[in-house]
């Protein structure tokens, strides 16, 4: 392929019908032969006639064009999905067209292989030429990200997203929300580090002052805590002075005659409220802390 046959994949170029066969029509641009599957074109295309369409080159190393266009071009970002990982070489990105995967160079990937997008992991990338003229994956970089980004409002406190994640970084991980918010979620939120490309269930915490999105991958403590700890927590917010003569100390047989539970039941969920700062256990009694009295014990 010559120099200038290097710059037309990636795009939507024109060029004159030439010839066909039963199943192709041949479309010469810059002296390069394209084809064109017969099964896209509706009405028959005369010899001399010119067509426009994306250049590509197919997984059979033919250069083809095609009318239905995708959304990620050479200078155009936009969303592709992962259908295959490859290692030695990266991961494979399906951008909609028929017989040709983008692949992302493992050189553009995270060093951990385990932090590689997986196969239904989205990605949003361009395409870009190697000197070779050859079709790689070009993921968008912050500045994309930032020129995309929608504004937030502070409405949207302890609302739940979905997020996909297109940075990682020691200091946390960066994502874009499915309407375009950008947030960030600190490694003390979240149990393991997400892979590029994944999409996360978060909330939102608060909001920086930049206007990015604090998120968080952990459940709300009344999710995290469960119903035995959401009812002894009930318990001390009805209790006068806020205390009750049970702790991890008492006997079975009273903890289920009063609260109707086992002791390993009752002893996880003293856990859960001292984990969350709810309750602390002292002088023989569980107490309600600060915490667990602001608690509303909200459900949903």
């Amino acid at each position: 392929m010559n120099n200038e046959g290097e710059q037309l994949l990636g795009r939507l170029i024109s060029g004159e019908v030439t010839d066909e066969n039963d199943k192709e029509y041949f479309v010469q641009v810059s002296g390069l032969t394209f084809q064109l599957d017969k099964t896209e074109i509706k009405k028959p295309l005369k010899h001399g006639s010119h067509f426009t369409g994306f250049a590509y080159e197919n997984e059979g190393h033919h250069l083809q064009m095609t009318r239905n266009a995708p959304k990620v071009m050479v200078d155009h970002y936009a969303i592709g999905e992962v259908v295959r990982v490859q290692h030695g070489l990266g991961v494979f990105v399906n951008i909609g067209l028929p017989n040709k995967d983008l692949v992302v160079s493992l050189d553009d990937l995270p060093e951990m292989a385990s932090l590689w997008p997986q196969r239904g992991d989205r990605l949003m990338l361009a395409i870009k030429l190697d000197k070779k003229g050859r079709m790689w994956g070009d993921l968008a970089d912050e500045g994309l990200f930032r020129v995309i980004a929608q504004p937030v409002t502070k409405k949207m406190n302890n609302q739940d997203v979905v997020a996909t994640a297109y940075r990682l970084k020691l200091a946390g991980t960066m994502v874009i929300t499915s309407d375009y918010h950008l947030g960030f979620i600190d490694p003390s939120e979240r149990d393991q580090e997400p892979r590029l490309g994944q999409q996360l269930q978060a909330r939102v915490i608060s909001q920086y002052p930049d206007g990015t999105l604090k998120l968080s991958l952990r459940p709300r403590a009344y999710e995290a805590i469960g119903d035995d700890a959401l009812m002894l927590l009930a318990t001390l917010q009805h209790a006068p002075e806020g205390k009750i003569n049970f702790t991890d100390k008492s006997a079975p047989e009273d903890i289920q005659d009063y609260f109707g539970i086992s002791k390993g039941q009752f002893k996880r969920a003293v856990g859960h409220l001292m984990k969350e700062r709810f309750a602390a256990q002292h002088d023989g009694y569980l107490w309600l802390t600060e915490a667990g009295r602001d608690h509303d014990g909200r459900t949903d």
